[in-house]
């Protein structure tokens, strides 16, 4: 029996290249804060982005995703949990036990799963032309939802890896979230990953590691940067991101 998904659209404009719409959605629960950026031209491709630890959907948006919308390519960017309108200091100090970063670690990546299929459900998207797009903790949940999600058909990491060298935490993490068994479950899917080569947070060798493990077709690429890549890197993202899904609509609608 399929999920039925209430939402509640907060307003809606016009902007340059299409519509931005600032929505909430749920099953049951807690509702999950997004930004939805249509193209003038539906149906369209559609990208699932996910921001950064202490980040927002708003950097996702202004960036990446309305990259994609002058392109003619939809996107989603959410609130993770704890994070922009979600934000509780009085949570967040409460979360950094293990069993609580473990078990917010599994709410999210159920909101970005529910969040896939919220933007595949809309009708102005084309929900056989799916992509996720990650940056540094968003890459983790972007590579692990792939990994379950056939429908995801194109994945970008942005200053994404491994997890760091093997400590008791880090074998910990990897029994809840291990991005290198993702990867390999991609399944011939592609796979962009950019990086900074002085990235001191997500460092270089734990972006190898993870690019060396995925199969083909793959591609990494690497700025004269630290872990805040520059626009030029997004915009390249960006362009790879139409390149992979910009075209099926149109070679299906041409046979």
């Amino acid at each position: 029996m399929a999920t039925r998904i209430h939402q509640t659209i907060r307003s809606e404009r016009a902007v340059p290249g299409g519509r931005r719409l600032e929505v909430e959605f749920r099953t049951t629960g807690e509702s999950i804060p997004a930004i939805l950026l249509l193209p003038e031209t539906s149906p369209s491709g559609g990208v699932l982005l996910l921001h950064g630890y202490s980040s927002r959907r708003e950097h996702m948006a202004e960036g990446v995703g309305e990259s994609l919308q002058r392109h003619g390519l939809a996107s989603l960017s959410i609130d993770l949990p704890l994070h922009g309108t979600r934000h509780d200091p009085l949570q967040a100090q409460a979360a950094r036990n293990p069993l609580a970063i473990f078990g917010l670690w599994r709410q999210a990546q159920r909101e970005v799963k529910l969040a896939l299929h919220y933007l595949a459900a809309r009708p102005e998207v084309d929900r056989g032309c799916l992509g996720v797009a990650g940056y540094s903790l968003g890459s983790f949940l972007a590579v692990m939802l792939a990994a379950d999600e056939p429908s995801v058909r194109a994945v970008v990491l942005a200053a994404g890896g491994d997890l760091p060298a093997e400590t008791p935490l880090a074998l910990a993490a990897r029994a809840v979230a291990d991005p290198m068994r993702a990867v390999r479950r991609l399944d011939g899917r592609p796979l962009l990953m950019i990086h900074g080569r002085n990235d001191r947070t997500m460092k270089p060798e734990q972006a190898r590691r993870l690019f060396e493990a995925a199969r083909e077709p793959k591609e990494i690429r690497w700025w004269n940067a630290g872990h805040r890549l520059p626009p030029d890197a997004i915009d390249y993202a960006a362009d790879w991101l139409v390149r992979q899904l910009g075209r099926p609509k149109e070679q299906r609608a041409a046979g």
